[in-house]
């Protein structure tokens, strides 16, 4: 399949970059994780279509790039939203009701964790602690933190992201 067009919004100058990179790493021990990386970078998650070309290309089998690519926190099999939203579930988050916030925001958005909003402004992750434990529940968005956080309370917050656009 090697030289197809991707099926997913990749571009072909993407996947031109990708192999090239890849053609440079192929001989290179060690040669997985820096081009997942770059792949990463390059197309800001890495979706199965990657993931077969870095196999094919590196000689490695797609079970292993699966496995790096699950293991790994850095790395993302979904694209992320514009607004990348984190709902602690640590302890501290859990005891105080965040459980009731993340079911909110999957009832809103239409997503679950890992996954990204069709128009791509959101995307979502349960997290662990984020070390506010004082302002429990916690959310996040792009890393700006909402502390004490209810279920009543998300739709005011997404609010202000929507009008941003």
């Amino acid at each position: 399949m090697k030289g197809s067009s991707l099926p997913f919004d990749g571009t072909p100058e993407q996947e031109a970059r990708l192999r090239a990179k890849l053609d440079e790493l192929k001989n290179k021990q060690g040669a997985l994780m820096p081009a997942m990386q770059y792949a990463q970078e390059l197309y800001g998650y890495l979706p199965f279509e990657v993931q077969s070309i870095i196999s094919e290309e590196l000689n490695v089998p797609l079970s292993e790039v699966y496995g790096v690519a699950t293991f790994y926190s850095q790395f993302s099999l979904y694209p992320k939203g514009k607004y990348q939203i984190g709902i602690c579930l640590g302890t501290a988050c859990y005891v105080n009701g965040s459980q009731a916030v993340y079911e909110k925001l999957q009832q809103l958005l239409g997503i679950s964790s890992g996954e990204c909003t069709e128009d791509k402004l959101f995307s979502l992750d349960a997290t662990r602690c984020v070390g506010c434990c004082g302002m429990a529940p916690v959310m996040t968005v792009n890393g700006e933190v909402y502390g004490k956080v209810t279920p009543d309370a998300v739709e005011a917050i997404l609010a202000k992201y929507h009008q941003r656009g």
